[in-house]
């Protein structure tokens, strides 16, 4: 079984937002100051084998890894759907590869800097709403790797090892 994440952070790096989906537990979303990585770790689902993120070998994993302590590509096979895409021509962020591969958002327009702004708003103004349209865009992070991943598969660019 698979485990979809991403996470949002704030200008000091710090993690703001995990979200993660699973069959087995659906969509969890964790907001500071309640992300620890004990936390985390009893929140995932002890029966997935791999996790699925975009660009986080290079950025979600490792800031996991360095702020909570909790080196995720010691527990899961990580599977980075950046590299993969890249390998079948689709080259770019998520939000391009997305609009390439037409999976539609309801954030649309909003990036990672946006994403730092809303935070902000909350964080230092109580802008609930802020916080609701930051969440929302997680959501759609987490679940569109869902809808990326199976657009490769279609298109013969990527087949899992193991079910999904």
């Amino acid at each position: 079984m698979s485990i979809y994440l991403d996470i949002e952070t704030n200008r000091s790096g710090e993690i703001t937002v995990v979200g993660f989906f699973s069959v087995s537990g659906g969509l969890v979303q964790m907001v500071k100051p309640d992300i620890t990585g004990d936390k985390l770790i009893a929140a995932l689902p002890e029966t997935a084998s791999r996790i699925v993120t975009y660009n986080g070998n290079c950025f979600d994993l490792n800031v996991i890894r360095k702020t909570l302590g909790v080196n995720l590509r010691g527990i899961y096979e990580s599977c980075d759907l950046r590299w993969i895409c890249q390998k079948g021509g689709l080259t770019g962020g998520m939000k391009r590869v997305e609009s390439v591969l037409n999976i539609s958002r309801v954030t649309t327009g909003i990036d990672g800097r946006e994403a730092l702004y809303l935070w902000d708003r909350f964080a230092f103004g109580g802008d609930i709403k802020a916080l609701e349209l930051l969440l929302e865009y997680n959501k759609e992070d987490v679940l569109n790797l869902i809808e990326i991943e199976k657009k490769l598969i279609e298109r013969n660019i990527y087949i899992p090892a193991s079910g999904g």
